[in-house]
């Protein structure tokens, strides 16, 4: 069987521009690592305890960072098992090391560290051994090096994962309400509104200790007025045929306005940490709970639009409205329902931002419709409508979310990071036009 390939880069181009950008953004961000997995906690340990005999005393000294306190647990329990006696174990920056040094009464006779902190006590531990007689003798025992990207590293990765989890979740919506040739620019103040909401109704609820009830029904209360808000988005659009750019335009403002109001234009905390359970929380098997959640939310919506009724009266009301309407298609319903979904996912993704930070602030969502849009088109949606996948759209806001992770990565500043998006936007947007004439 013949292999298509246009048929096939049509189809899954995203997803190798997506391996392209991860791999430049690895290639950029090689850099040495300090090796600071149990093993090589184990290797180390053994290189020290052949060095030095029994009881010998030892310094652990561990540069704050990802792993860095899993690692100094593990140096510390090898060098113990090794009859080695470990007189601190500082997990902690230069001066905390340099500090720790200079407080040592009795000879140390070795420094264990890993490759970051080992570069300061290489330079700076004569110094400090002039201020010390303790560190005169002492030898330093540094973990093994090699190269590898930060991109690539695992926390960095689950927390692009995780920053992109909010924008891939009202991107479900978005896609759905530019399937059908609609807009809705209101979602990043619906961030904003939900959040305040949400936390003002906790507030109300349970006073200065709220519950976990009152959390779930404050957090409802938030996601359920974004519905109202997109339902209501939906009947303007659908009753006065005014275009879609107008009335979310329009409700952009609103909602951020009434945000500024409700809070007095100052953070609500939630009096619970319970709450940042959906944004801090990561109770399968170590993946982020909003990435569990944005996954299974994907999941559904795929079986949505590619096996049930209402996936196929979307597109047929993206492809031709009038055609839709005279094959018994509510092409007004299905309107009424796309918007309505967009706002209940804008309101939860203000929820899932409000217990990321405890707090409901009216500041949060800004430009994020910048980046929902984005991921959309990006993920091959077409802005004419009746074209465009839900997996399309994932890895869309994927894309954005490596973008966005390597620009932090190599020191970009914020304002370009604008730029960048708007270039992604544009050349995007070029690619769906230059598909359409090549067909």
């Amino acid at each position: 069987m013949k292999m298509n390939f246009r048929s096939l880069l049509s189809e899954y181009g995203n997803v190798l521009v997506l391996l392209l950008i991860c791999l430049g953004i690895s290639l950029v961000t090689i850099e040495k690592q300090s090796a600071i997995s149990s093993s090589a906690a184990r290797e180390l340990a053994l290189e020290v305890s052949a060095d030095n005999p029994p009881k010998s005393k030892v310094l652990v000294l561990v540069r704050t960072g990802e792993g860095a306190a899993r690692f100094a647990e593990s140096l510390e329990d090898s060098l113990s098992a090794r009859g080695l006696h470990v007189v601190a174990s500082i997990v902690g920056t230069p001066a905390d090391a340099r500090k720790a040094l200079l407080s040592q009464k009795d000879e140390l006779d070795a420094i264990v560290t890993g490759e970051h902190m080992a570069i300061f006590t290489s330079g700076q531990l004569p110094t400090l051994a002039s201020e010390n007689e303790a560190l005169a003798r002492t030898k330093t025992y540094r973990t093994e090096t090699y190269l590898w990207p930060n991109f690539l590293k695992k926390d960095n990765l689950l927390n692009v994962l995780k920053q992109v989890s909010v924008v891939a979740i009202i991107a479900i919506g978005m896609t759905l309400v530019i399937i059908t040739a609609g807009i809705d620019l209101s979602v990043g103040s619906l961030i904003a509104f939900s959040g305040v909401v949400g936390a003002l109704a906790i507030q109300y609820l349970g006073g200065s200790d709220p519950t976990t009830v009152h959390l779930w029904l404050g957090s409802l209360a938030g996601i359920l007025i974004c519905a109202l808000i997109g339902m209501g988005t939906g009947g303007l659009v659908t009753a006065f045929r005014i275009p879609a750019f107008i009335v979310t335009l329009g409700v952009m403002f609103i909602a951020k306005g009434f945000a500024f109001i409700f809070s007095k234009s100052e953070p609500i905390p939630v009096e619970n940490e319970g709450f940042s359970w959906l944004g801090r929380g990561s109770d399968l098997f170590g993946l982020p709970n909003s990435v569990a959640l944005m996954l299974a939310l994907y999941g559904v919506a795929y079986v949505v639009m590619s096996r049930t009724s209402i996936g196929r009266y979307v597109y047929a009301v993206g492809g031709n409205p009038e055609a839709a309407r005279l094959s018994g298609v509510p092409v007004n319903l299905v309107l009424v329902f796309v918007y309505t979904l967009c706002g209940l996912l804008a309101g939860l993704g203000g929820i899932m931002e409000a217990s990321l930070h405890v707090t409901g602030d009216p500041k949060s969502g800004t430009l994020v419709e910048l980046q929902v849009i984005a991921a959309v088109v990006v993920g091959g949606t077409s802005l004419a409508g009746g074209q465009g996948k839900i997996f399309g759209t994932l890895v869309g806001a994927l894309i954005i979310g490596a973008i966005r992770n390597g620009m932090n990565l190599t020191g970009v500043e914020a304002h370009m990071q604008s730029v960048v998006y708007g270039v992604v936007i544009l050349i995007a947007v070029m690619v769906d036009q230059l598909k359409g004439r090549f067909k």
